[in-house]
């Protein structure tokens, strides 16, 4: 598959690190003058710009997280003035003030090329009809990938979330190609085509690019075998620009980061210590070019390792392992630390139930409680009572020796469970 931008993706290591250098540096002054926050940072710990001299150097720089960004909503985080700000992007403020993230004219350019080099690497090309079921709004994700795609040159559907249906006739009357949204929602789309007796060989779908939440190699799988299409996994966070911080390539062995714009730590989620290479930790990440908002050490809450070895492909960027968990997304139930993939991964080895479940937090008395929702296959669901009550024991069984503790377990039919940008994989009904 093609490169987008060989200059950069393929850069000498040590010609990119000289260039991190030099932007780090620059993006260092740029918020020690332009924004408040962080001059008032280096004056209370000591630091002056010039400090930073080499990439090291930035771990005495204190990390930036989302409660600083609420703290100064709307603007109070912004490195230009507000005339040269010419979008702006929000997060949904479901758990507080949303997170205010603007573009500059440059940001966007920067943004459009970053997302082009995503696609590119799922072998999207000019002559490629992209229909985009992400939500257009203030959420960043369709709007970064429809630029993106115009950039390469390709035919874009701002078709945006919901009306199912309405998608799949779309995908049949406009001939889609490229499908990019989240992944649970192309599992719904696929759902849907069955009900209305659309088979994916009707239709013109070859590449799904899919991101904004979690999803395993068992996802990934029935994804393609249901749509008929190859699924390539991508990175983004909305407060450091939105899609296109890392991506796949045809090869899957992980995610280019684009790191001559961005630079990345490794770090201990609870020490804030660095990690080596291939030691799972949280993703720190430092804005290199960006403007509107730039980010010094910002802690992403998402656990991986990076890995600096070529790959085949050609480029010569780092690579993120799969981001499976985050730091903020760990539940504790009777004293046993527990990530919702924990259990998507002993679902995944058991057969007859499907990718989608729910994890259900209670207090009775002073004990918790935890229930585990999994959809059953449409076969398996015609099975006996019996039957069915072996499966419920398995799922049991296996959960206990996984996780230390013995969950509940209820099975539900097929499509019972949420789809979509706001379905909720754990719901906690606990109260102190």
């Amino acid at each position: 598959m093609a490169i987008w931008s060989p200059v950069y993706e393929c850069m000498p290591r040590p010609e990119l690190a000289q260039l991190q250098l030099e932007r780090l540096q620059a993006a260092v002054n740029r918020g020690y003058k332009n924004v408040a926050f962080y001059h008032r940072l280096f004056q209370t710990t000591g630091l002056a710009p010039e400090d930073i001299q080499a990439r090291e150097d930035l771990q005495s720089i204190p990390f930036t997280t989302k409660t600083d960004l609420r703290d100064a909503y709307p603007y109070g985080m912004f490195g230009v003035p507000l005339r040269e700000v010419v979008r702006l992007h929000a997060s949904t403020g479901t758990t507080g003030k949303p997170t205010v993230c603007g573009y500059t004219h440059t940001d966007l350019r920067n943004w459009s090329e970053l997302v082009a080099r995503m696609l590119a690497g799922g072998g999207v090309t000019k002559d490629d009809v992209v229909q985009i079921f992400f939500n257009y709004g203030l959420f960043t994700g369709a709007f970064g990938v429809h630029y993106g795609a115009e950039q390469i040159g390709a035919s874009v559907i701002p078709a945006s979330s919901g009306a199912t249906r309405r998608q799949v006739v779309l995908m049949q009357d406009f001939r889609t190609t490229v499908l990019v949204g989240n992944p649970s929602y192309a599992l719904h789309l696929a759902e849907v085509m069955e009900e209305m007796g659309v088979g994916p060989a009707s239709l013109a779908l070859r590449t799904g690019i899919f991101g904004g939440e979690p999803w395993s190699e068992r996802m990934r799988s029935e994804i393609e075998s249901r749509l008929h299409l190859t699924a390539f996994d991508n990175y983004g966070i909305s407060e450091v620009i939105g899609p296109g911080v890392a991506f796949e390539c045809e090869h899957k062995q992980g995610l280019h980061l684009n790191e001559d714009h961005f630079l990345a730590e490794i770090v201990d989620p609870e020490t804030g210590a660095p990690r080596e290479p291939g030691e799972t930790g949280e993703l720190v990440l430092t804005t290199l070019t960006k403007e509107a908002l730039p980010l010094l050490r910002y802690r992403t809450r998402d656990l991986t390792s990076i890995s600096y070895e070529p790959c085949p492909c050609g480029r010569t960027t780092a690579r993120l392992a799969r981001i499976m968990n985050r730091c903020d997304d760990m539940i504790i139930v009777r004293g046993v630390n527990i990530f919702p993939s924990q259990v998507e991964a002993v679902l995944a080895e058991v057969e007859g139930v499907q990718p989608q479940y729910q994890i259900i937090l209670e207090r009775e008395g002073a004990l918790d409680q935890m229930e585990v929702l999994v959809e059953v296959s449409p076969q398996a669901m015609v099975d006996t009572a019996a039957a069915l009550l072996s499966l419920q024991r398995e799922i049991t069984t296996r959960l206990h020796a996984a996780l230390g503790l013995t969950p509940k377990v209820r099975l539900v039919e097929a499509r019972t469970l949420e789809r979509g940008e706001r379905s909720n994989r754990v719901v906690d009904r606990r109260t102190i």
